[in-house]
Order: C-alpha cells, then structure tokens, then sequence
C-alpha cells in the first residue's frame, strides 16, 4: 500500500483510541480492543486500507457523537462508516424499522457490509460472557432474521468479495447457532 494510504489508518487509529478511551465493553475489557480486532481481521482478509480505518471507527460516529463529516478521511472511508452507524429518520420511526433500514442500507457499502459482518461475529463470541440470555437470545434473531439474509444478497452484489462473505456468513451462522443452542430456552425462532 502506498504511504498515503498506511496513515490514513494510523489516523484512523489514533481517532477511534482517544473518542474510546476510558469506555470498556460489557465483558469489562477496554473498548478500542473491539476495533481492534475487526481491524486485526481486515488486515487478515486483505480487505485494504479503505475497509481497516472504516473498521477501526466503525463505532465512533455512533458510540461516542462524534459528527462524520469533521472526520478527516475520504469518502470511501466514511462511507463505510456512515453505512456502520445506525440513526433514525424520525423520533416517532418504529426500532423494528429502524434496524431493516439500517441493515439494508448495509448493501450500499461492501465496506459497511464487511465491517458489520466482523463487528457482529465478534460480538457474538463475547456474548456469553457480558449478556443475559434474553439479550443473547435478542442478538441471534436479529443475526439470523436481518444480517444473514444481507450477507447472502452482498455476496451476490459484488462478486470480488463473494468468497470472504460467503466465510464469514457460514463463521457468523455457526457461532450465531451456538448461541441458540445455549439459550434454547430463551430463543423463539
């Protein structure tokens, strides 16, 4: 990559530490390790410089109020960001419809799309250590019922990337019926 590109991601970085420092995930780890890891693997699956730093801010615009368009990065950075950050239209729009929006809007981005795909898949292994079943259970309908069926159609939409969503589709679906398995009780398909 060139060295343009390799600072846009320090930067990246240097943002998501300072807006999360001090936060911690429900397991009581610091907050950044989350983006992190998404990175980590975006690194791991060559995705490009574009994709890490989007990963690396995935949760800034919407866990820390932080406005996108002050970001300094190019539009196919916040792209994935902003397609990563769930709003609502209105106060009075349903949270049912909020998250279709918001996981449709998804397909706009293969960024945001395989962002949300590692930022989920990461969240559900740390699921039994921070959530009640009853959120356990509420994370894999909304995994199954919302973000699998648009990894299928992502994986149709660009063709480049059909492999890697298709491994992470299979990787999401075998840890999001694990869970189910473990709070069979909890879960209502």
């Amino acid at each position: 990559y060139n060295p343009e590109e390799i600072e846009k991601v320090k930067k990246a970085y240097e943002l998501a530490a300072k807006y999360h420092e001090g936060q911690f995930r429900m397991s009581g780890e610091p907050y950044i390790n989350h983006p992190l890891w998404v990175a980590y693997m975006l690194c791991e699956l060559n995705t490009g410089p574009a994709t890490i730093a989007a990963g690396l801010l995935h949760d800034v615009v919407e866990d820390c109020n932080v406005d996108l368009e002050t970001m300094p990065f190019n539009y196919r950075i916040k792209r994935g960001i902003k397609y990563m950050t769930v709003t609502k239209l209105s106060e009075d729009e349903d949270k049912v419809i909020t998250k279709k929006r918001y996981y449709k809007e998804l397909l706009n981005s293969p960024e945001s799309t395989i962002c949300k795909a590692l930022d989920r898949y990461n969240n559900l292994s740390d699921m039994p250590f921070a959530l009640t079943e009853d959120a356990i259970a509420k994370n894999c309908a909304e995994t199954e019922l919302l973000l699998l069926p648009v990894l299928r159609e992502a994986k149709e939409k660009w063709i480049e990337w059909s492999n890697l969503l298709y491994v992470l589709r299979t990787n999401i679906t075998i840890a999001n019926d694990t869970l189910k398995l473990m709070c069979k009780d909890k879960y209502k398909e």
